[in-house]
């Protein structure tokens, strides 16, 4: 993806899906993550800009990472008064675990279709199989797309959810 926002689409459709089980916040700083690499390489006029982190081996790295920093930012958390933005506390490991994990890997695999120079299998394979296996705007409507879908699921449902002790909250 030319933009990290453009991942942000598919973490809202997955959000949508199971929000208590995969974690917003942890999909897209994972995908922030990853992209610092290319960022930098970009800054330093180094290329190929996509590199360790943009393969599976080192998406699962990042997946760790994310995983580190959540379980630091809890213990801090319980030491010193931390701000409770986006409702991180409330936020599980298992879920943040799952959103990394689904964050990392669609990264891979989206910007797989879109950039040349990325060999997700590295270091065991220097194959790029889903290489424009569709097209720039399909793959950038595709993410929009996601993206408003899972908008709109998460406005529904929080629009028709119960009042705290008037029903079942979990109607839709």
């Amino acid at each position: 993806m030319p933009f990290t926002p453009f991942h942000f689409g598919p973490a809202a459709a997955a959000h949508a899906i199971a929000p208590k089980h995969i974690s917003f916040l942890a999909f897209c700083s994972v995908n922030v993550l990853i992209d610092i690499e290319p960022l930098y390489f970009m800054l330093t006029d180094q290329y190929p800009l996509h590199r360790f982190l943009h393969t599976y081996l080192g998406a699962s790295a990042a997946i760790l990472l994310t995983l580190a920093l959540f379980l630091a930012a809890q213990r801090l958390a319980q030491r010193i008064p931390l701000p409770n933005l986006f409702h991180w506390k409330q936020l599980t490991l298992p879920s943040v675990a799952l959103g990394a994990a689904l964050g990392a890997f669609s990264h891979i695999a989206l910007d797989s279709i879109m950039h040349a120079d990325i060999h997700p299998l590295a270091p065991f394979s220097d194959t790029n199989a889903l290489f424009r296996v569709i097209s720039l705007r399909a793959l950038h409507i595709g993410c929009v797309s996601a993206g408003l879908v899972g908008a709109i699921a998460l406005a529904l449902r929080a629009a028709f959810r119960p009042s705290p002790g008037t029903g079942n909250a979990n109607a839709l």
